[in-house]
């Protein structure tokens, strides 16, 4: 319970357009993974659950090669968040802090990415990894762990928890509810998206994801000096 009011304190102190924010992002997530799986033989590389489990195989069977390119997705992703870590100093959401820098350096990332799987090099899927870590950390960052946007387990498990509470008389949270729905669809709809792009254009459907990034990023700095 401490931890479900916590989490209904941190959301009544995000401002209404979080949930838009929220969706965009979670989409974004969703179609570089579903390029990810279709391009980088089923690896993910929006959460590291399914990498982790194939370490584990590929360790257990001495395949050390393999072991090696699971490990450097893994310390990819971790390299994206503790860059968000660097970046981004305070847990309370506020304009003028570095999301619309954060959001840049993902785009950025993300092209690389492209680049770099075009001419067959794995170094495009440590990027990809990279720029999905660094978006996680810096959504988990400042809504106190309530939103994450490159995974759905937590997100699930949230709204099972509100469920079963619901079911034994407490009231739901709409706006909570209302955010896990926005999250949920936004990965599923990138997924959709992701996997059209990819049969069409390959390894180039990350172009999609990546101006979305960048025009995010345009968009905040843009509201940031309005509202200055």
């Amino acid at each position: 319970m401490i931890i479900s009011h916590w989490g209904n304190v941190v959301l009544t102190r995000l401002p209404p357009w979080v949930e838009v924010g929220a969706f965009l992002l979670a989409f974004l997530a969703g179609s570089v993974n579903a390029v990810g799986l279709l391009g980088f033989s089923h690896q993910s590389v929006s959460h590291l659950t399914g990498t982790s489990s194939l370490l584990g195989l590929a360790l257990a069977d001495l395949d050390l090669s393999v072991a090696l390119h699971l490990l450097l997705t893994l310390l990819s992703f971790l390299a994206g968040s503790a860059l968000s870590g660097l970046l981004i100093t305070s847990t309370a959401l506020k304009l003028g802090r570095h999301y619309g820098f954060s959001l840049l350096i993902e785009a950025g990332l993300l092209i690389l990415a492209m680049v770099s799987l075009q001419r067959g090099s794995d170094l495009g899927i440590y990027l990809a990894s990279m720029a999905c870590g660094l978006q996680n950390a810096m959504v988990t960052t400042y809504s106190g762990s309530i939103i994450r946007t490159t995974h759905l387990s937590g997100i699930f498990t949230d709204l099972g928890i509100m469920l079963g509470n619901w079911l034994r008389g407490t009231p739901l949270d709409a706006r909570r509810l209302w955010l896990f729905l926005l999250l949920i669809a936004g990965f599923i709809c990138g997924g959709v998206l992701g996997t059209l792009l990819f049969r069409q254009l390959h390894f180039v459907a990350l172009m999609v994801p990546a101006t979305l990034a960048a025009s995010l990023a345009v968009i905040y700095w843009g509201y940031s000096r309005r509202r200055d």
